[in-house]
């Protein structure tokens, strides 16, 4: 298993690449260039932030009541516990952020404005695989969550609701998987992460 400051470095260094190519094309990679809502810019990121907190928290809930009543999503869970195995509370807290600035950046402020809505919410899905029984269930419902984030983006103009959203679902998610045993794996995340393994 590649160790989790690794693996923060990685999405670090993929918000960043992601932050300058969005400088470079859209001059501001945290604001939509045509957003559906014309908000002025300080209510943009407050009313982004609201709807990205409450659509984040909302998803966890989600997410732990499909796993009591779904057999698919518990196999997904299972699948996905042992990357969370063994992580102290800062590396949760770390990599939650800077893996949601980091596809948040690549994903809805770069690739959102240079294709559309629909293409970055599919690739989104497709780099989000796993091996394994799960994968397509990984697939399907990272592809949802880029539509869902992708709106978010979309209609508010800003950045900072779906970092936030994103964020809270990753940490909260990990924290639940961390808090459930799991008979051991070998396998790995898959995506851009494919070389993790536990």
């Amino acid at each position: 298993m590649i160790p989790w400051p690794a693996v923060a470095a990685i999405y670090g260094l993929l918000g960043a690449m992601a932050g300058l190519g969005g400088y470079y094309w859209f001059e501001s990679p945290g604001i939509h260039p045509a957003p559906w809502l014309e908000l002025p810019p300080l209510e943009a990121h407050v009313y982004s932030a609201v709807l990205g907190g409450t659509f984040g928290l909302l998803t966890v809930v989600a997410s732990r009541s499909l796993i009591r009543r779904s057999a698919l999503v518990r196999l997904l869970s299972s699948e996905l516990r042992p990357l969370a195995q063994g992580l102290p509370g800062v590396a949760i807290v770390t990599l939650a952020v800077l893996s949601a600035v980091g596809e948040e950046l690549l994903f809805r402020g770069l690739l959102q404005p240079a294709t559309n809505w629909f293409v970055q919410a599919i690739v989104f899905g497709l780099v989000h695989q796993l091996p394994g029984r799960a994968r397509w269930i990984w697939v399907a419902w990272a592809t949802i969550m880029g539509f869902a984030l992708g709106a978010l983006y979309a209609l508010t103009g800003s950045l900072v609701g779906p970092i936030l959203a994103h964020a809270i679902v990753n940490g909260m998610n990990l924290r639940l998987l961390q808090a459930h045993d799991a008979a051991p794996s070998r396998r790995g995340l898959g995506g851009i992460l494919g070389s993790l393994h536990p």
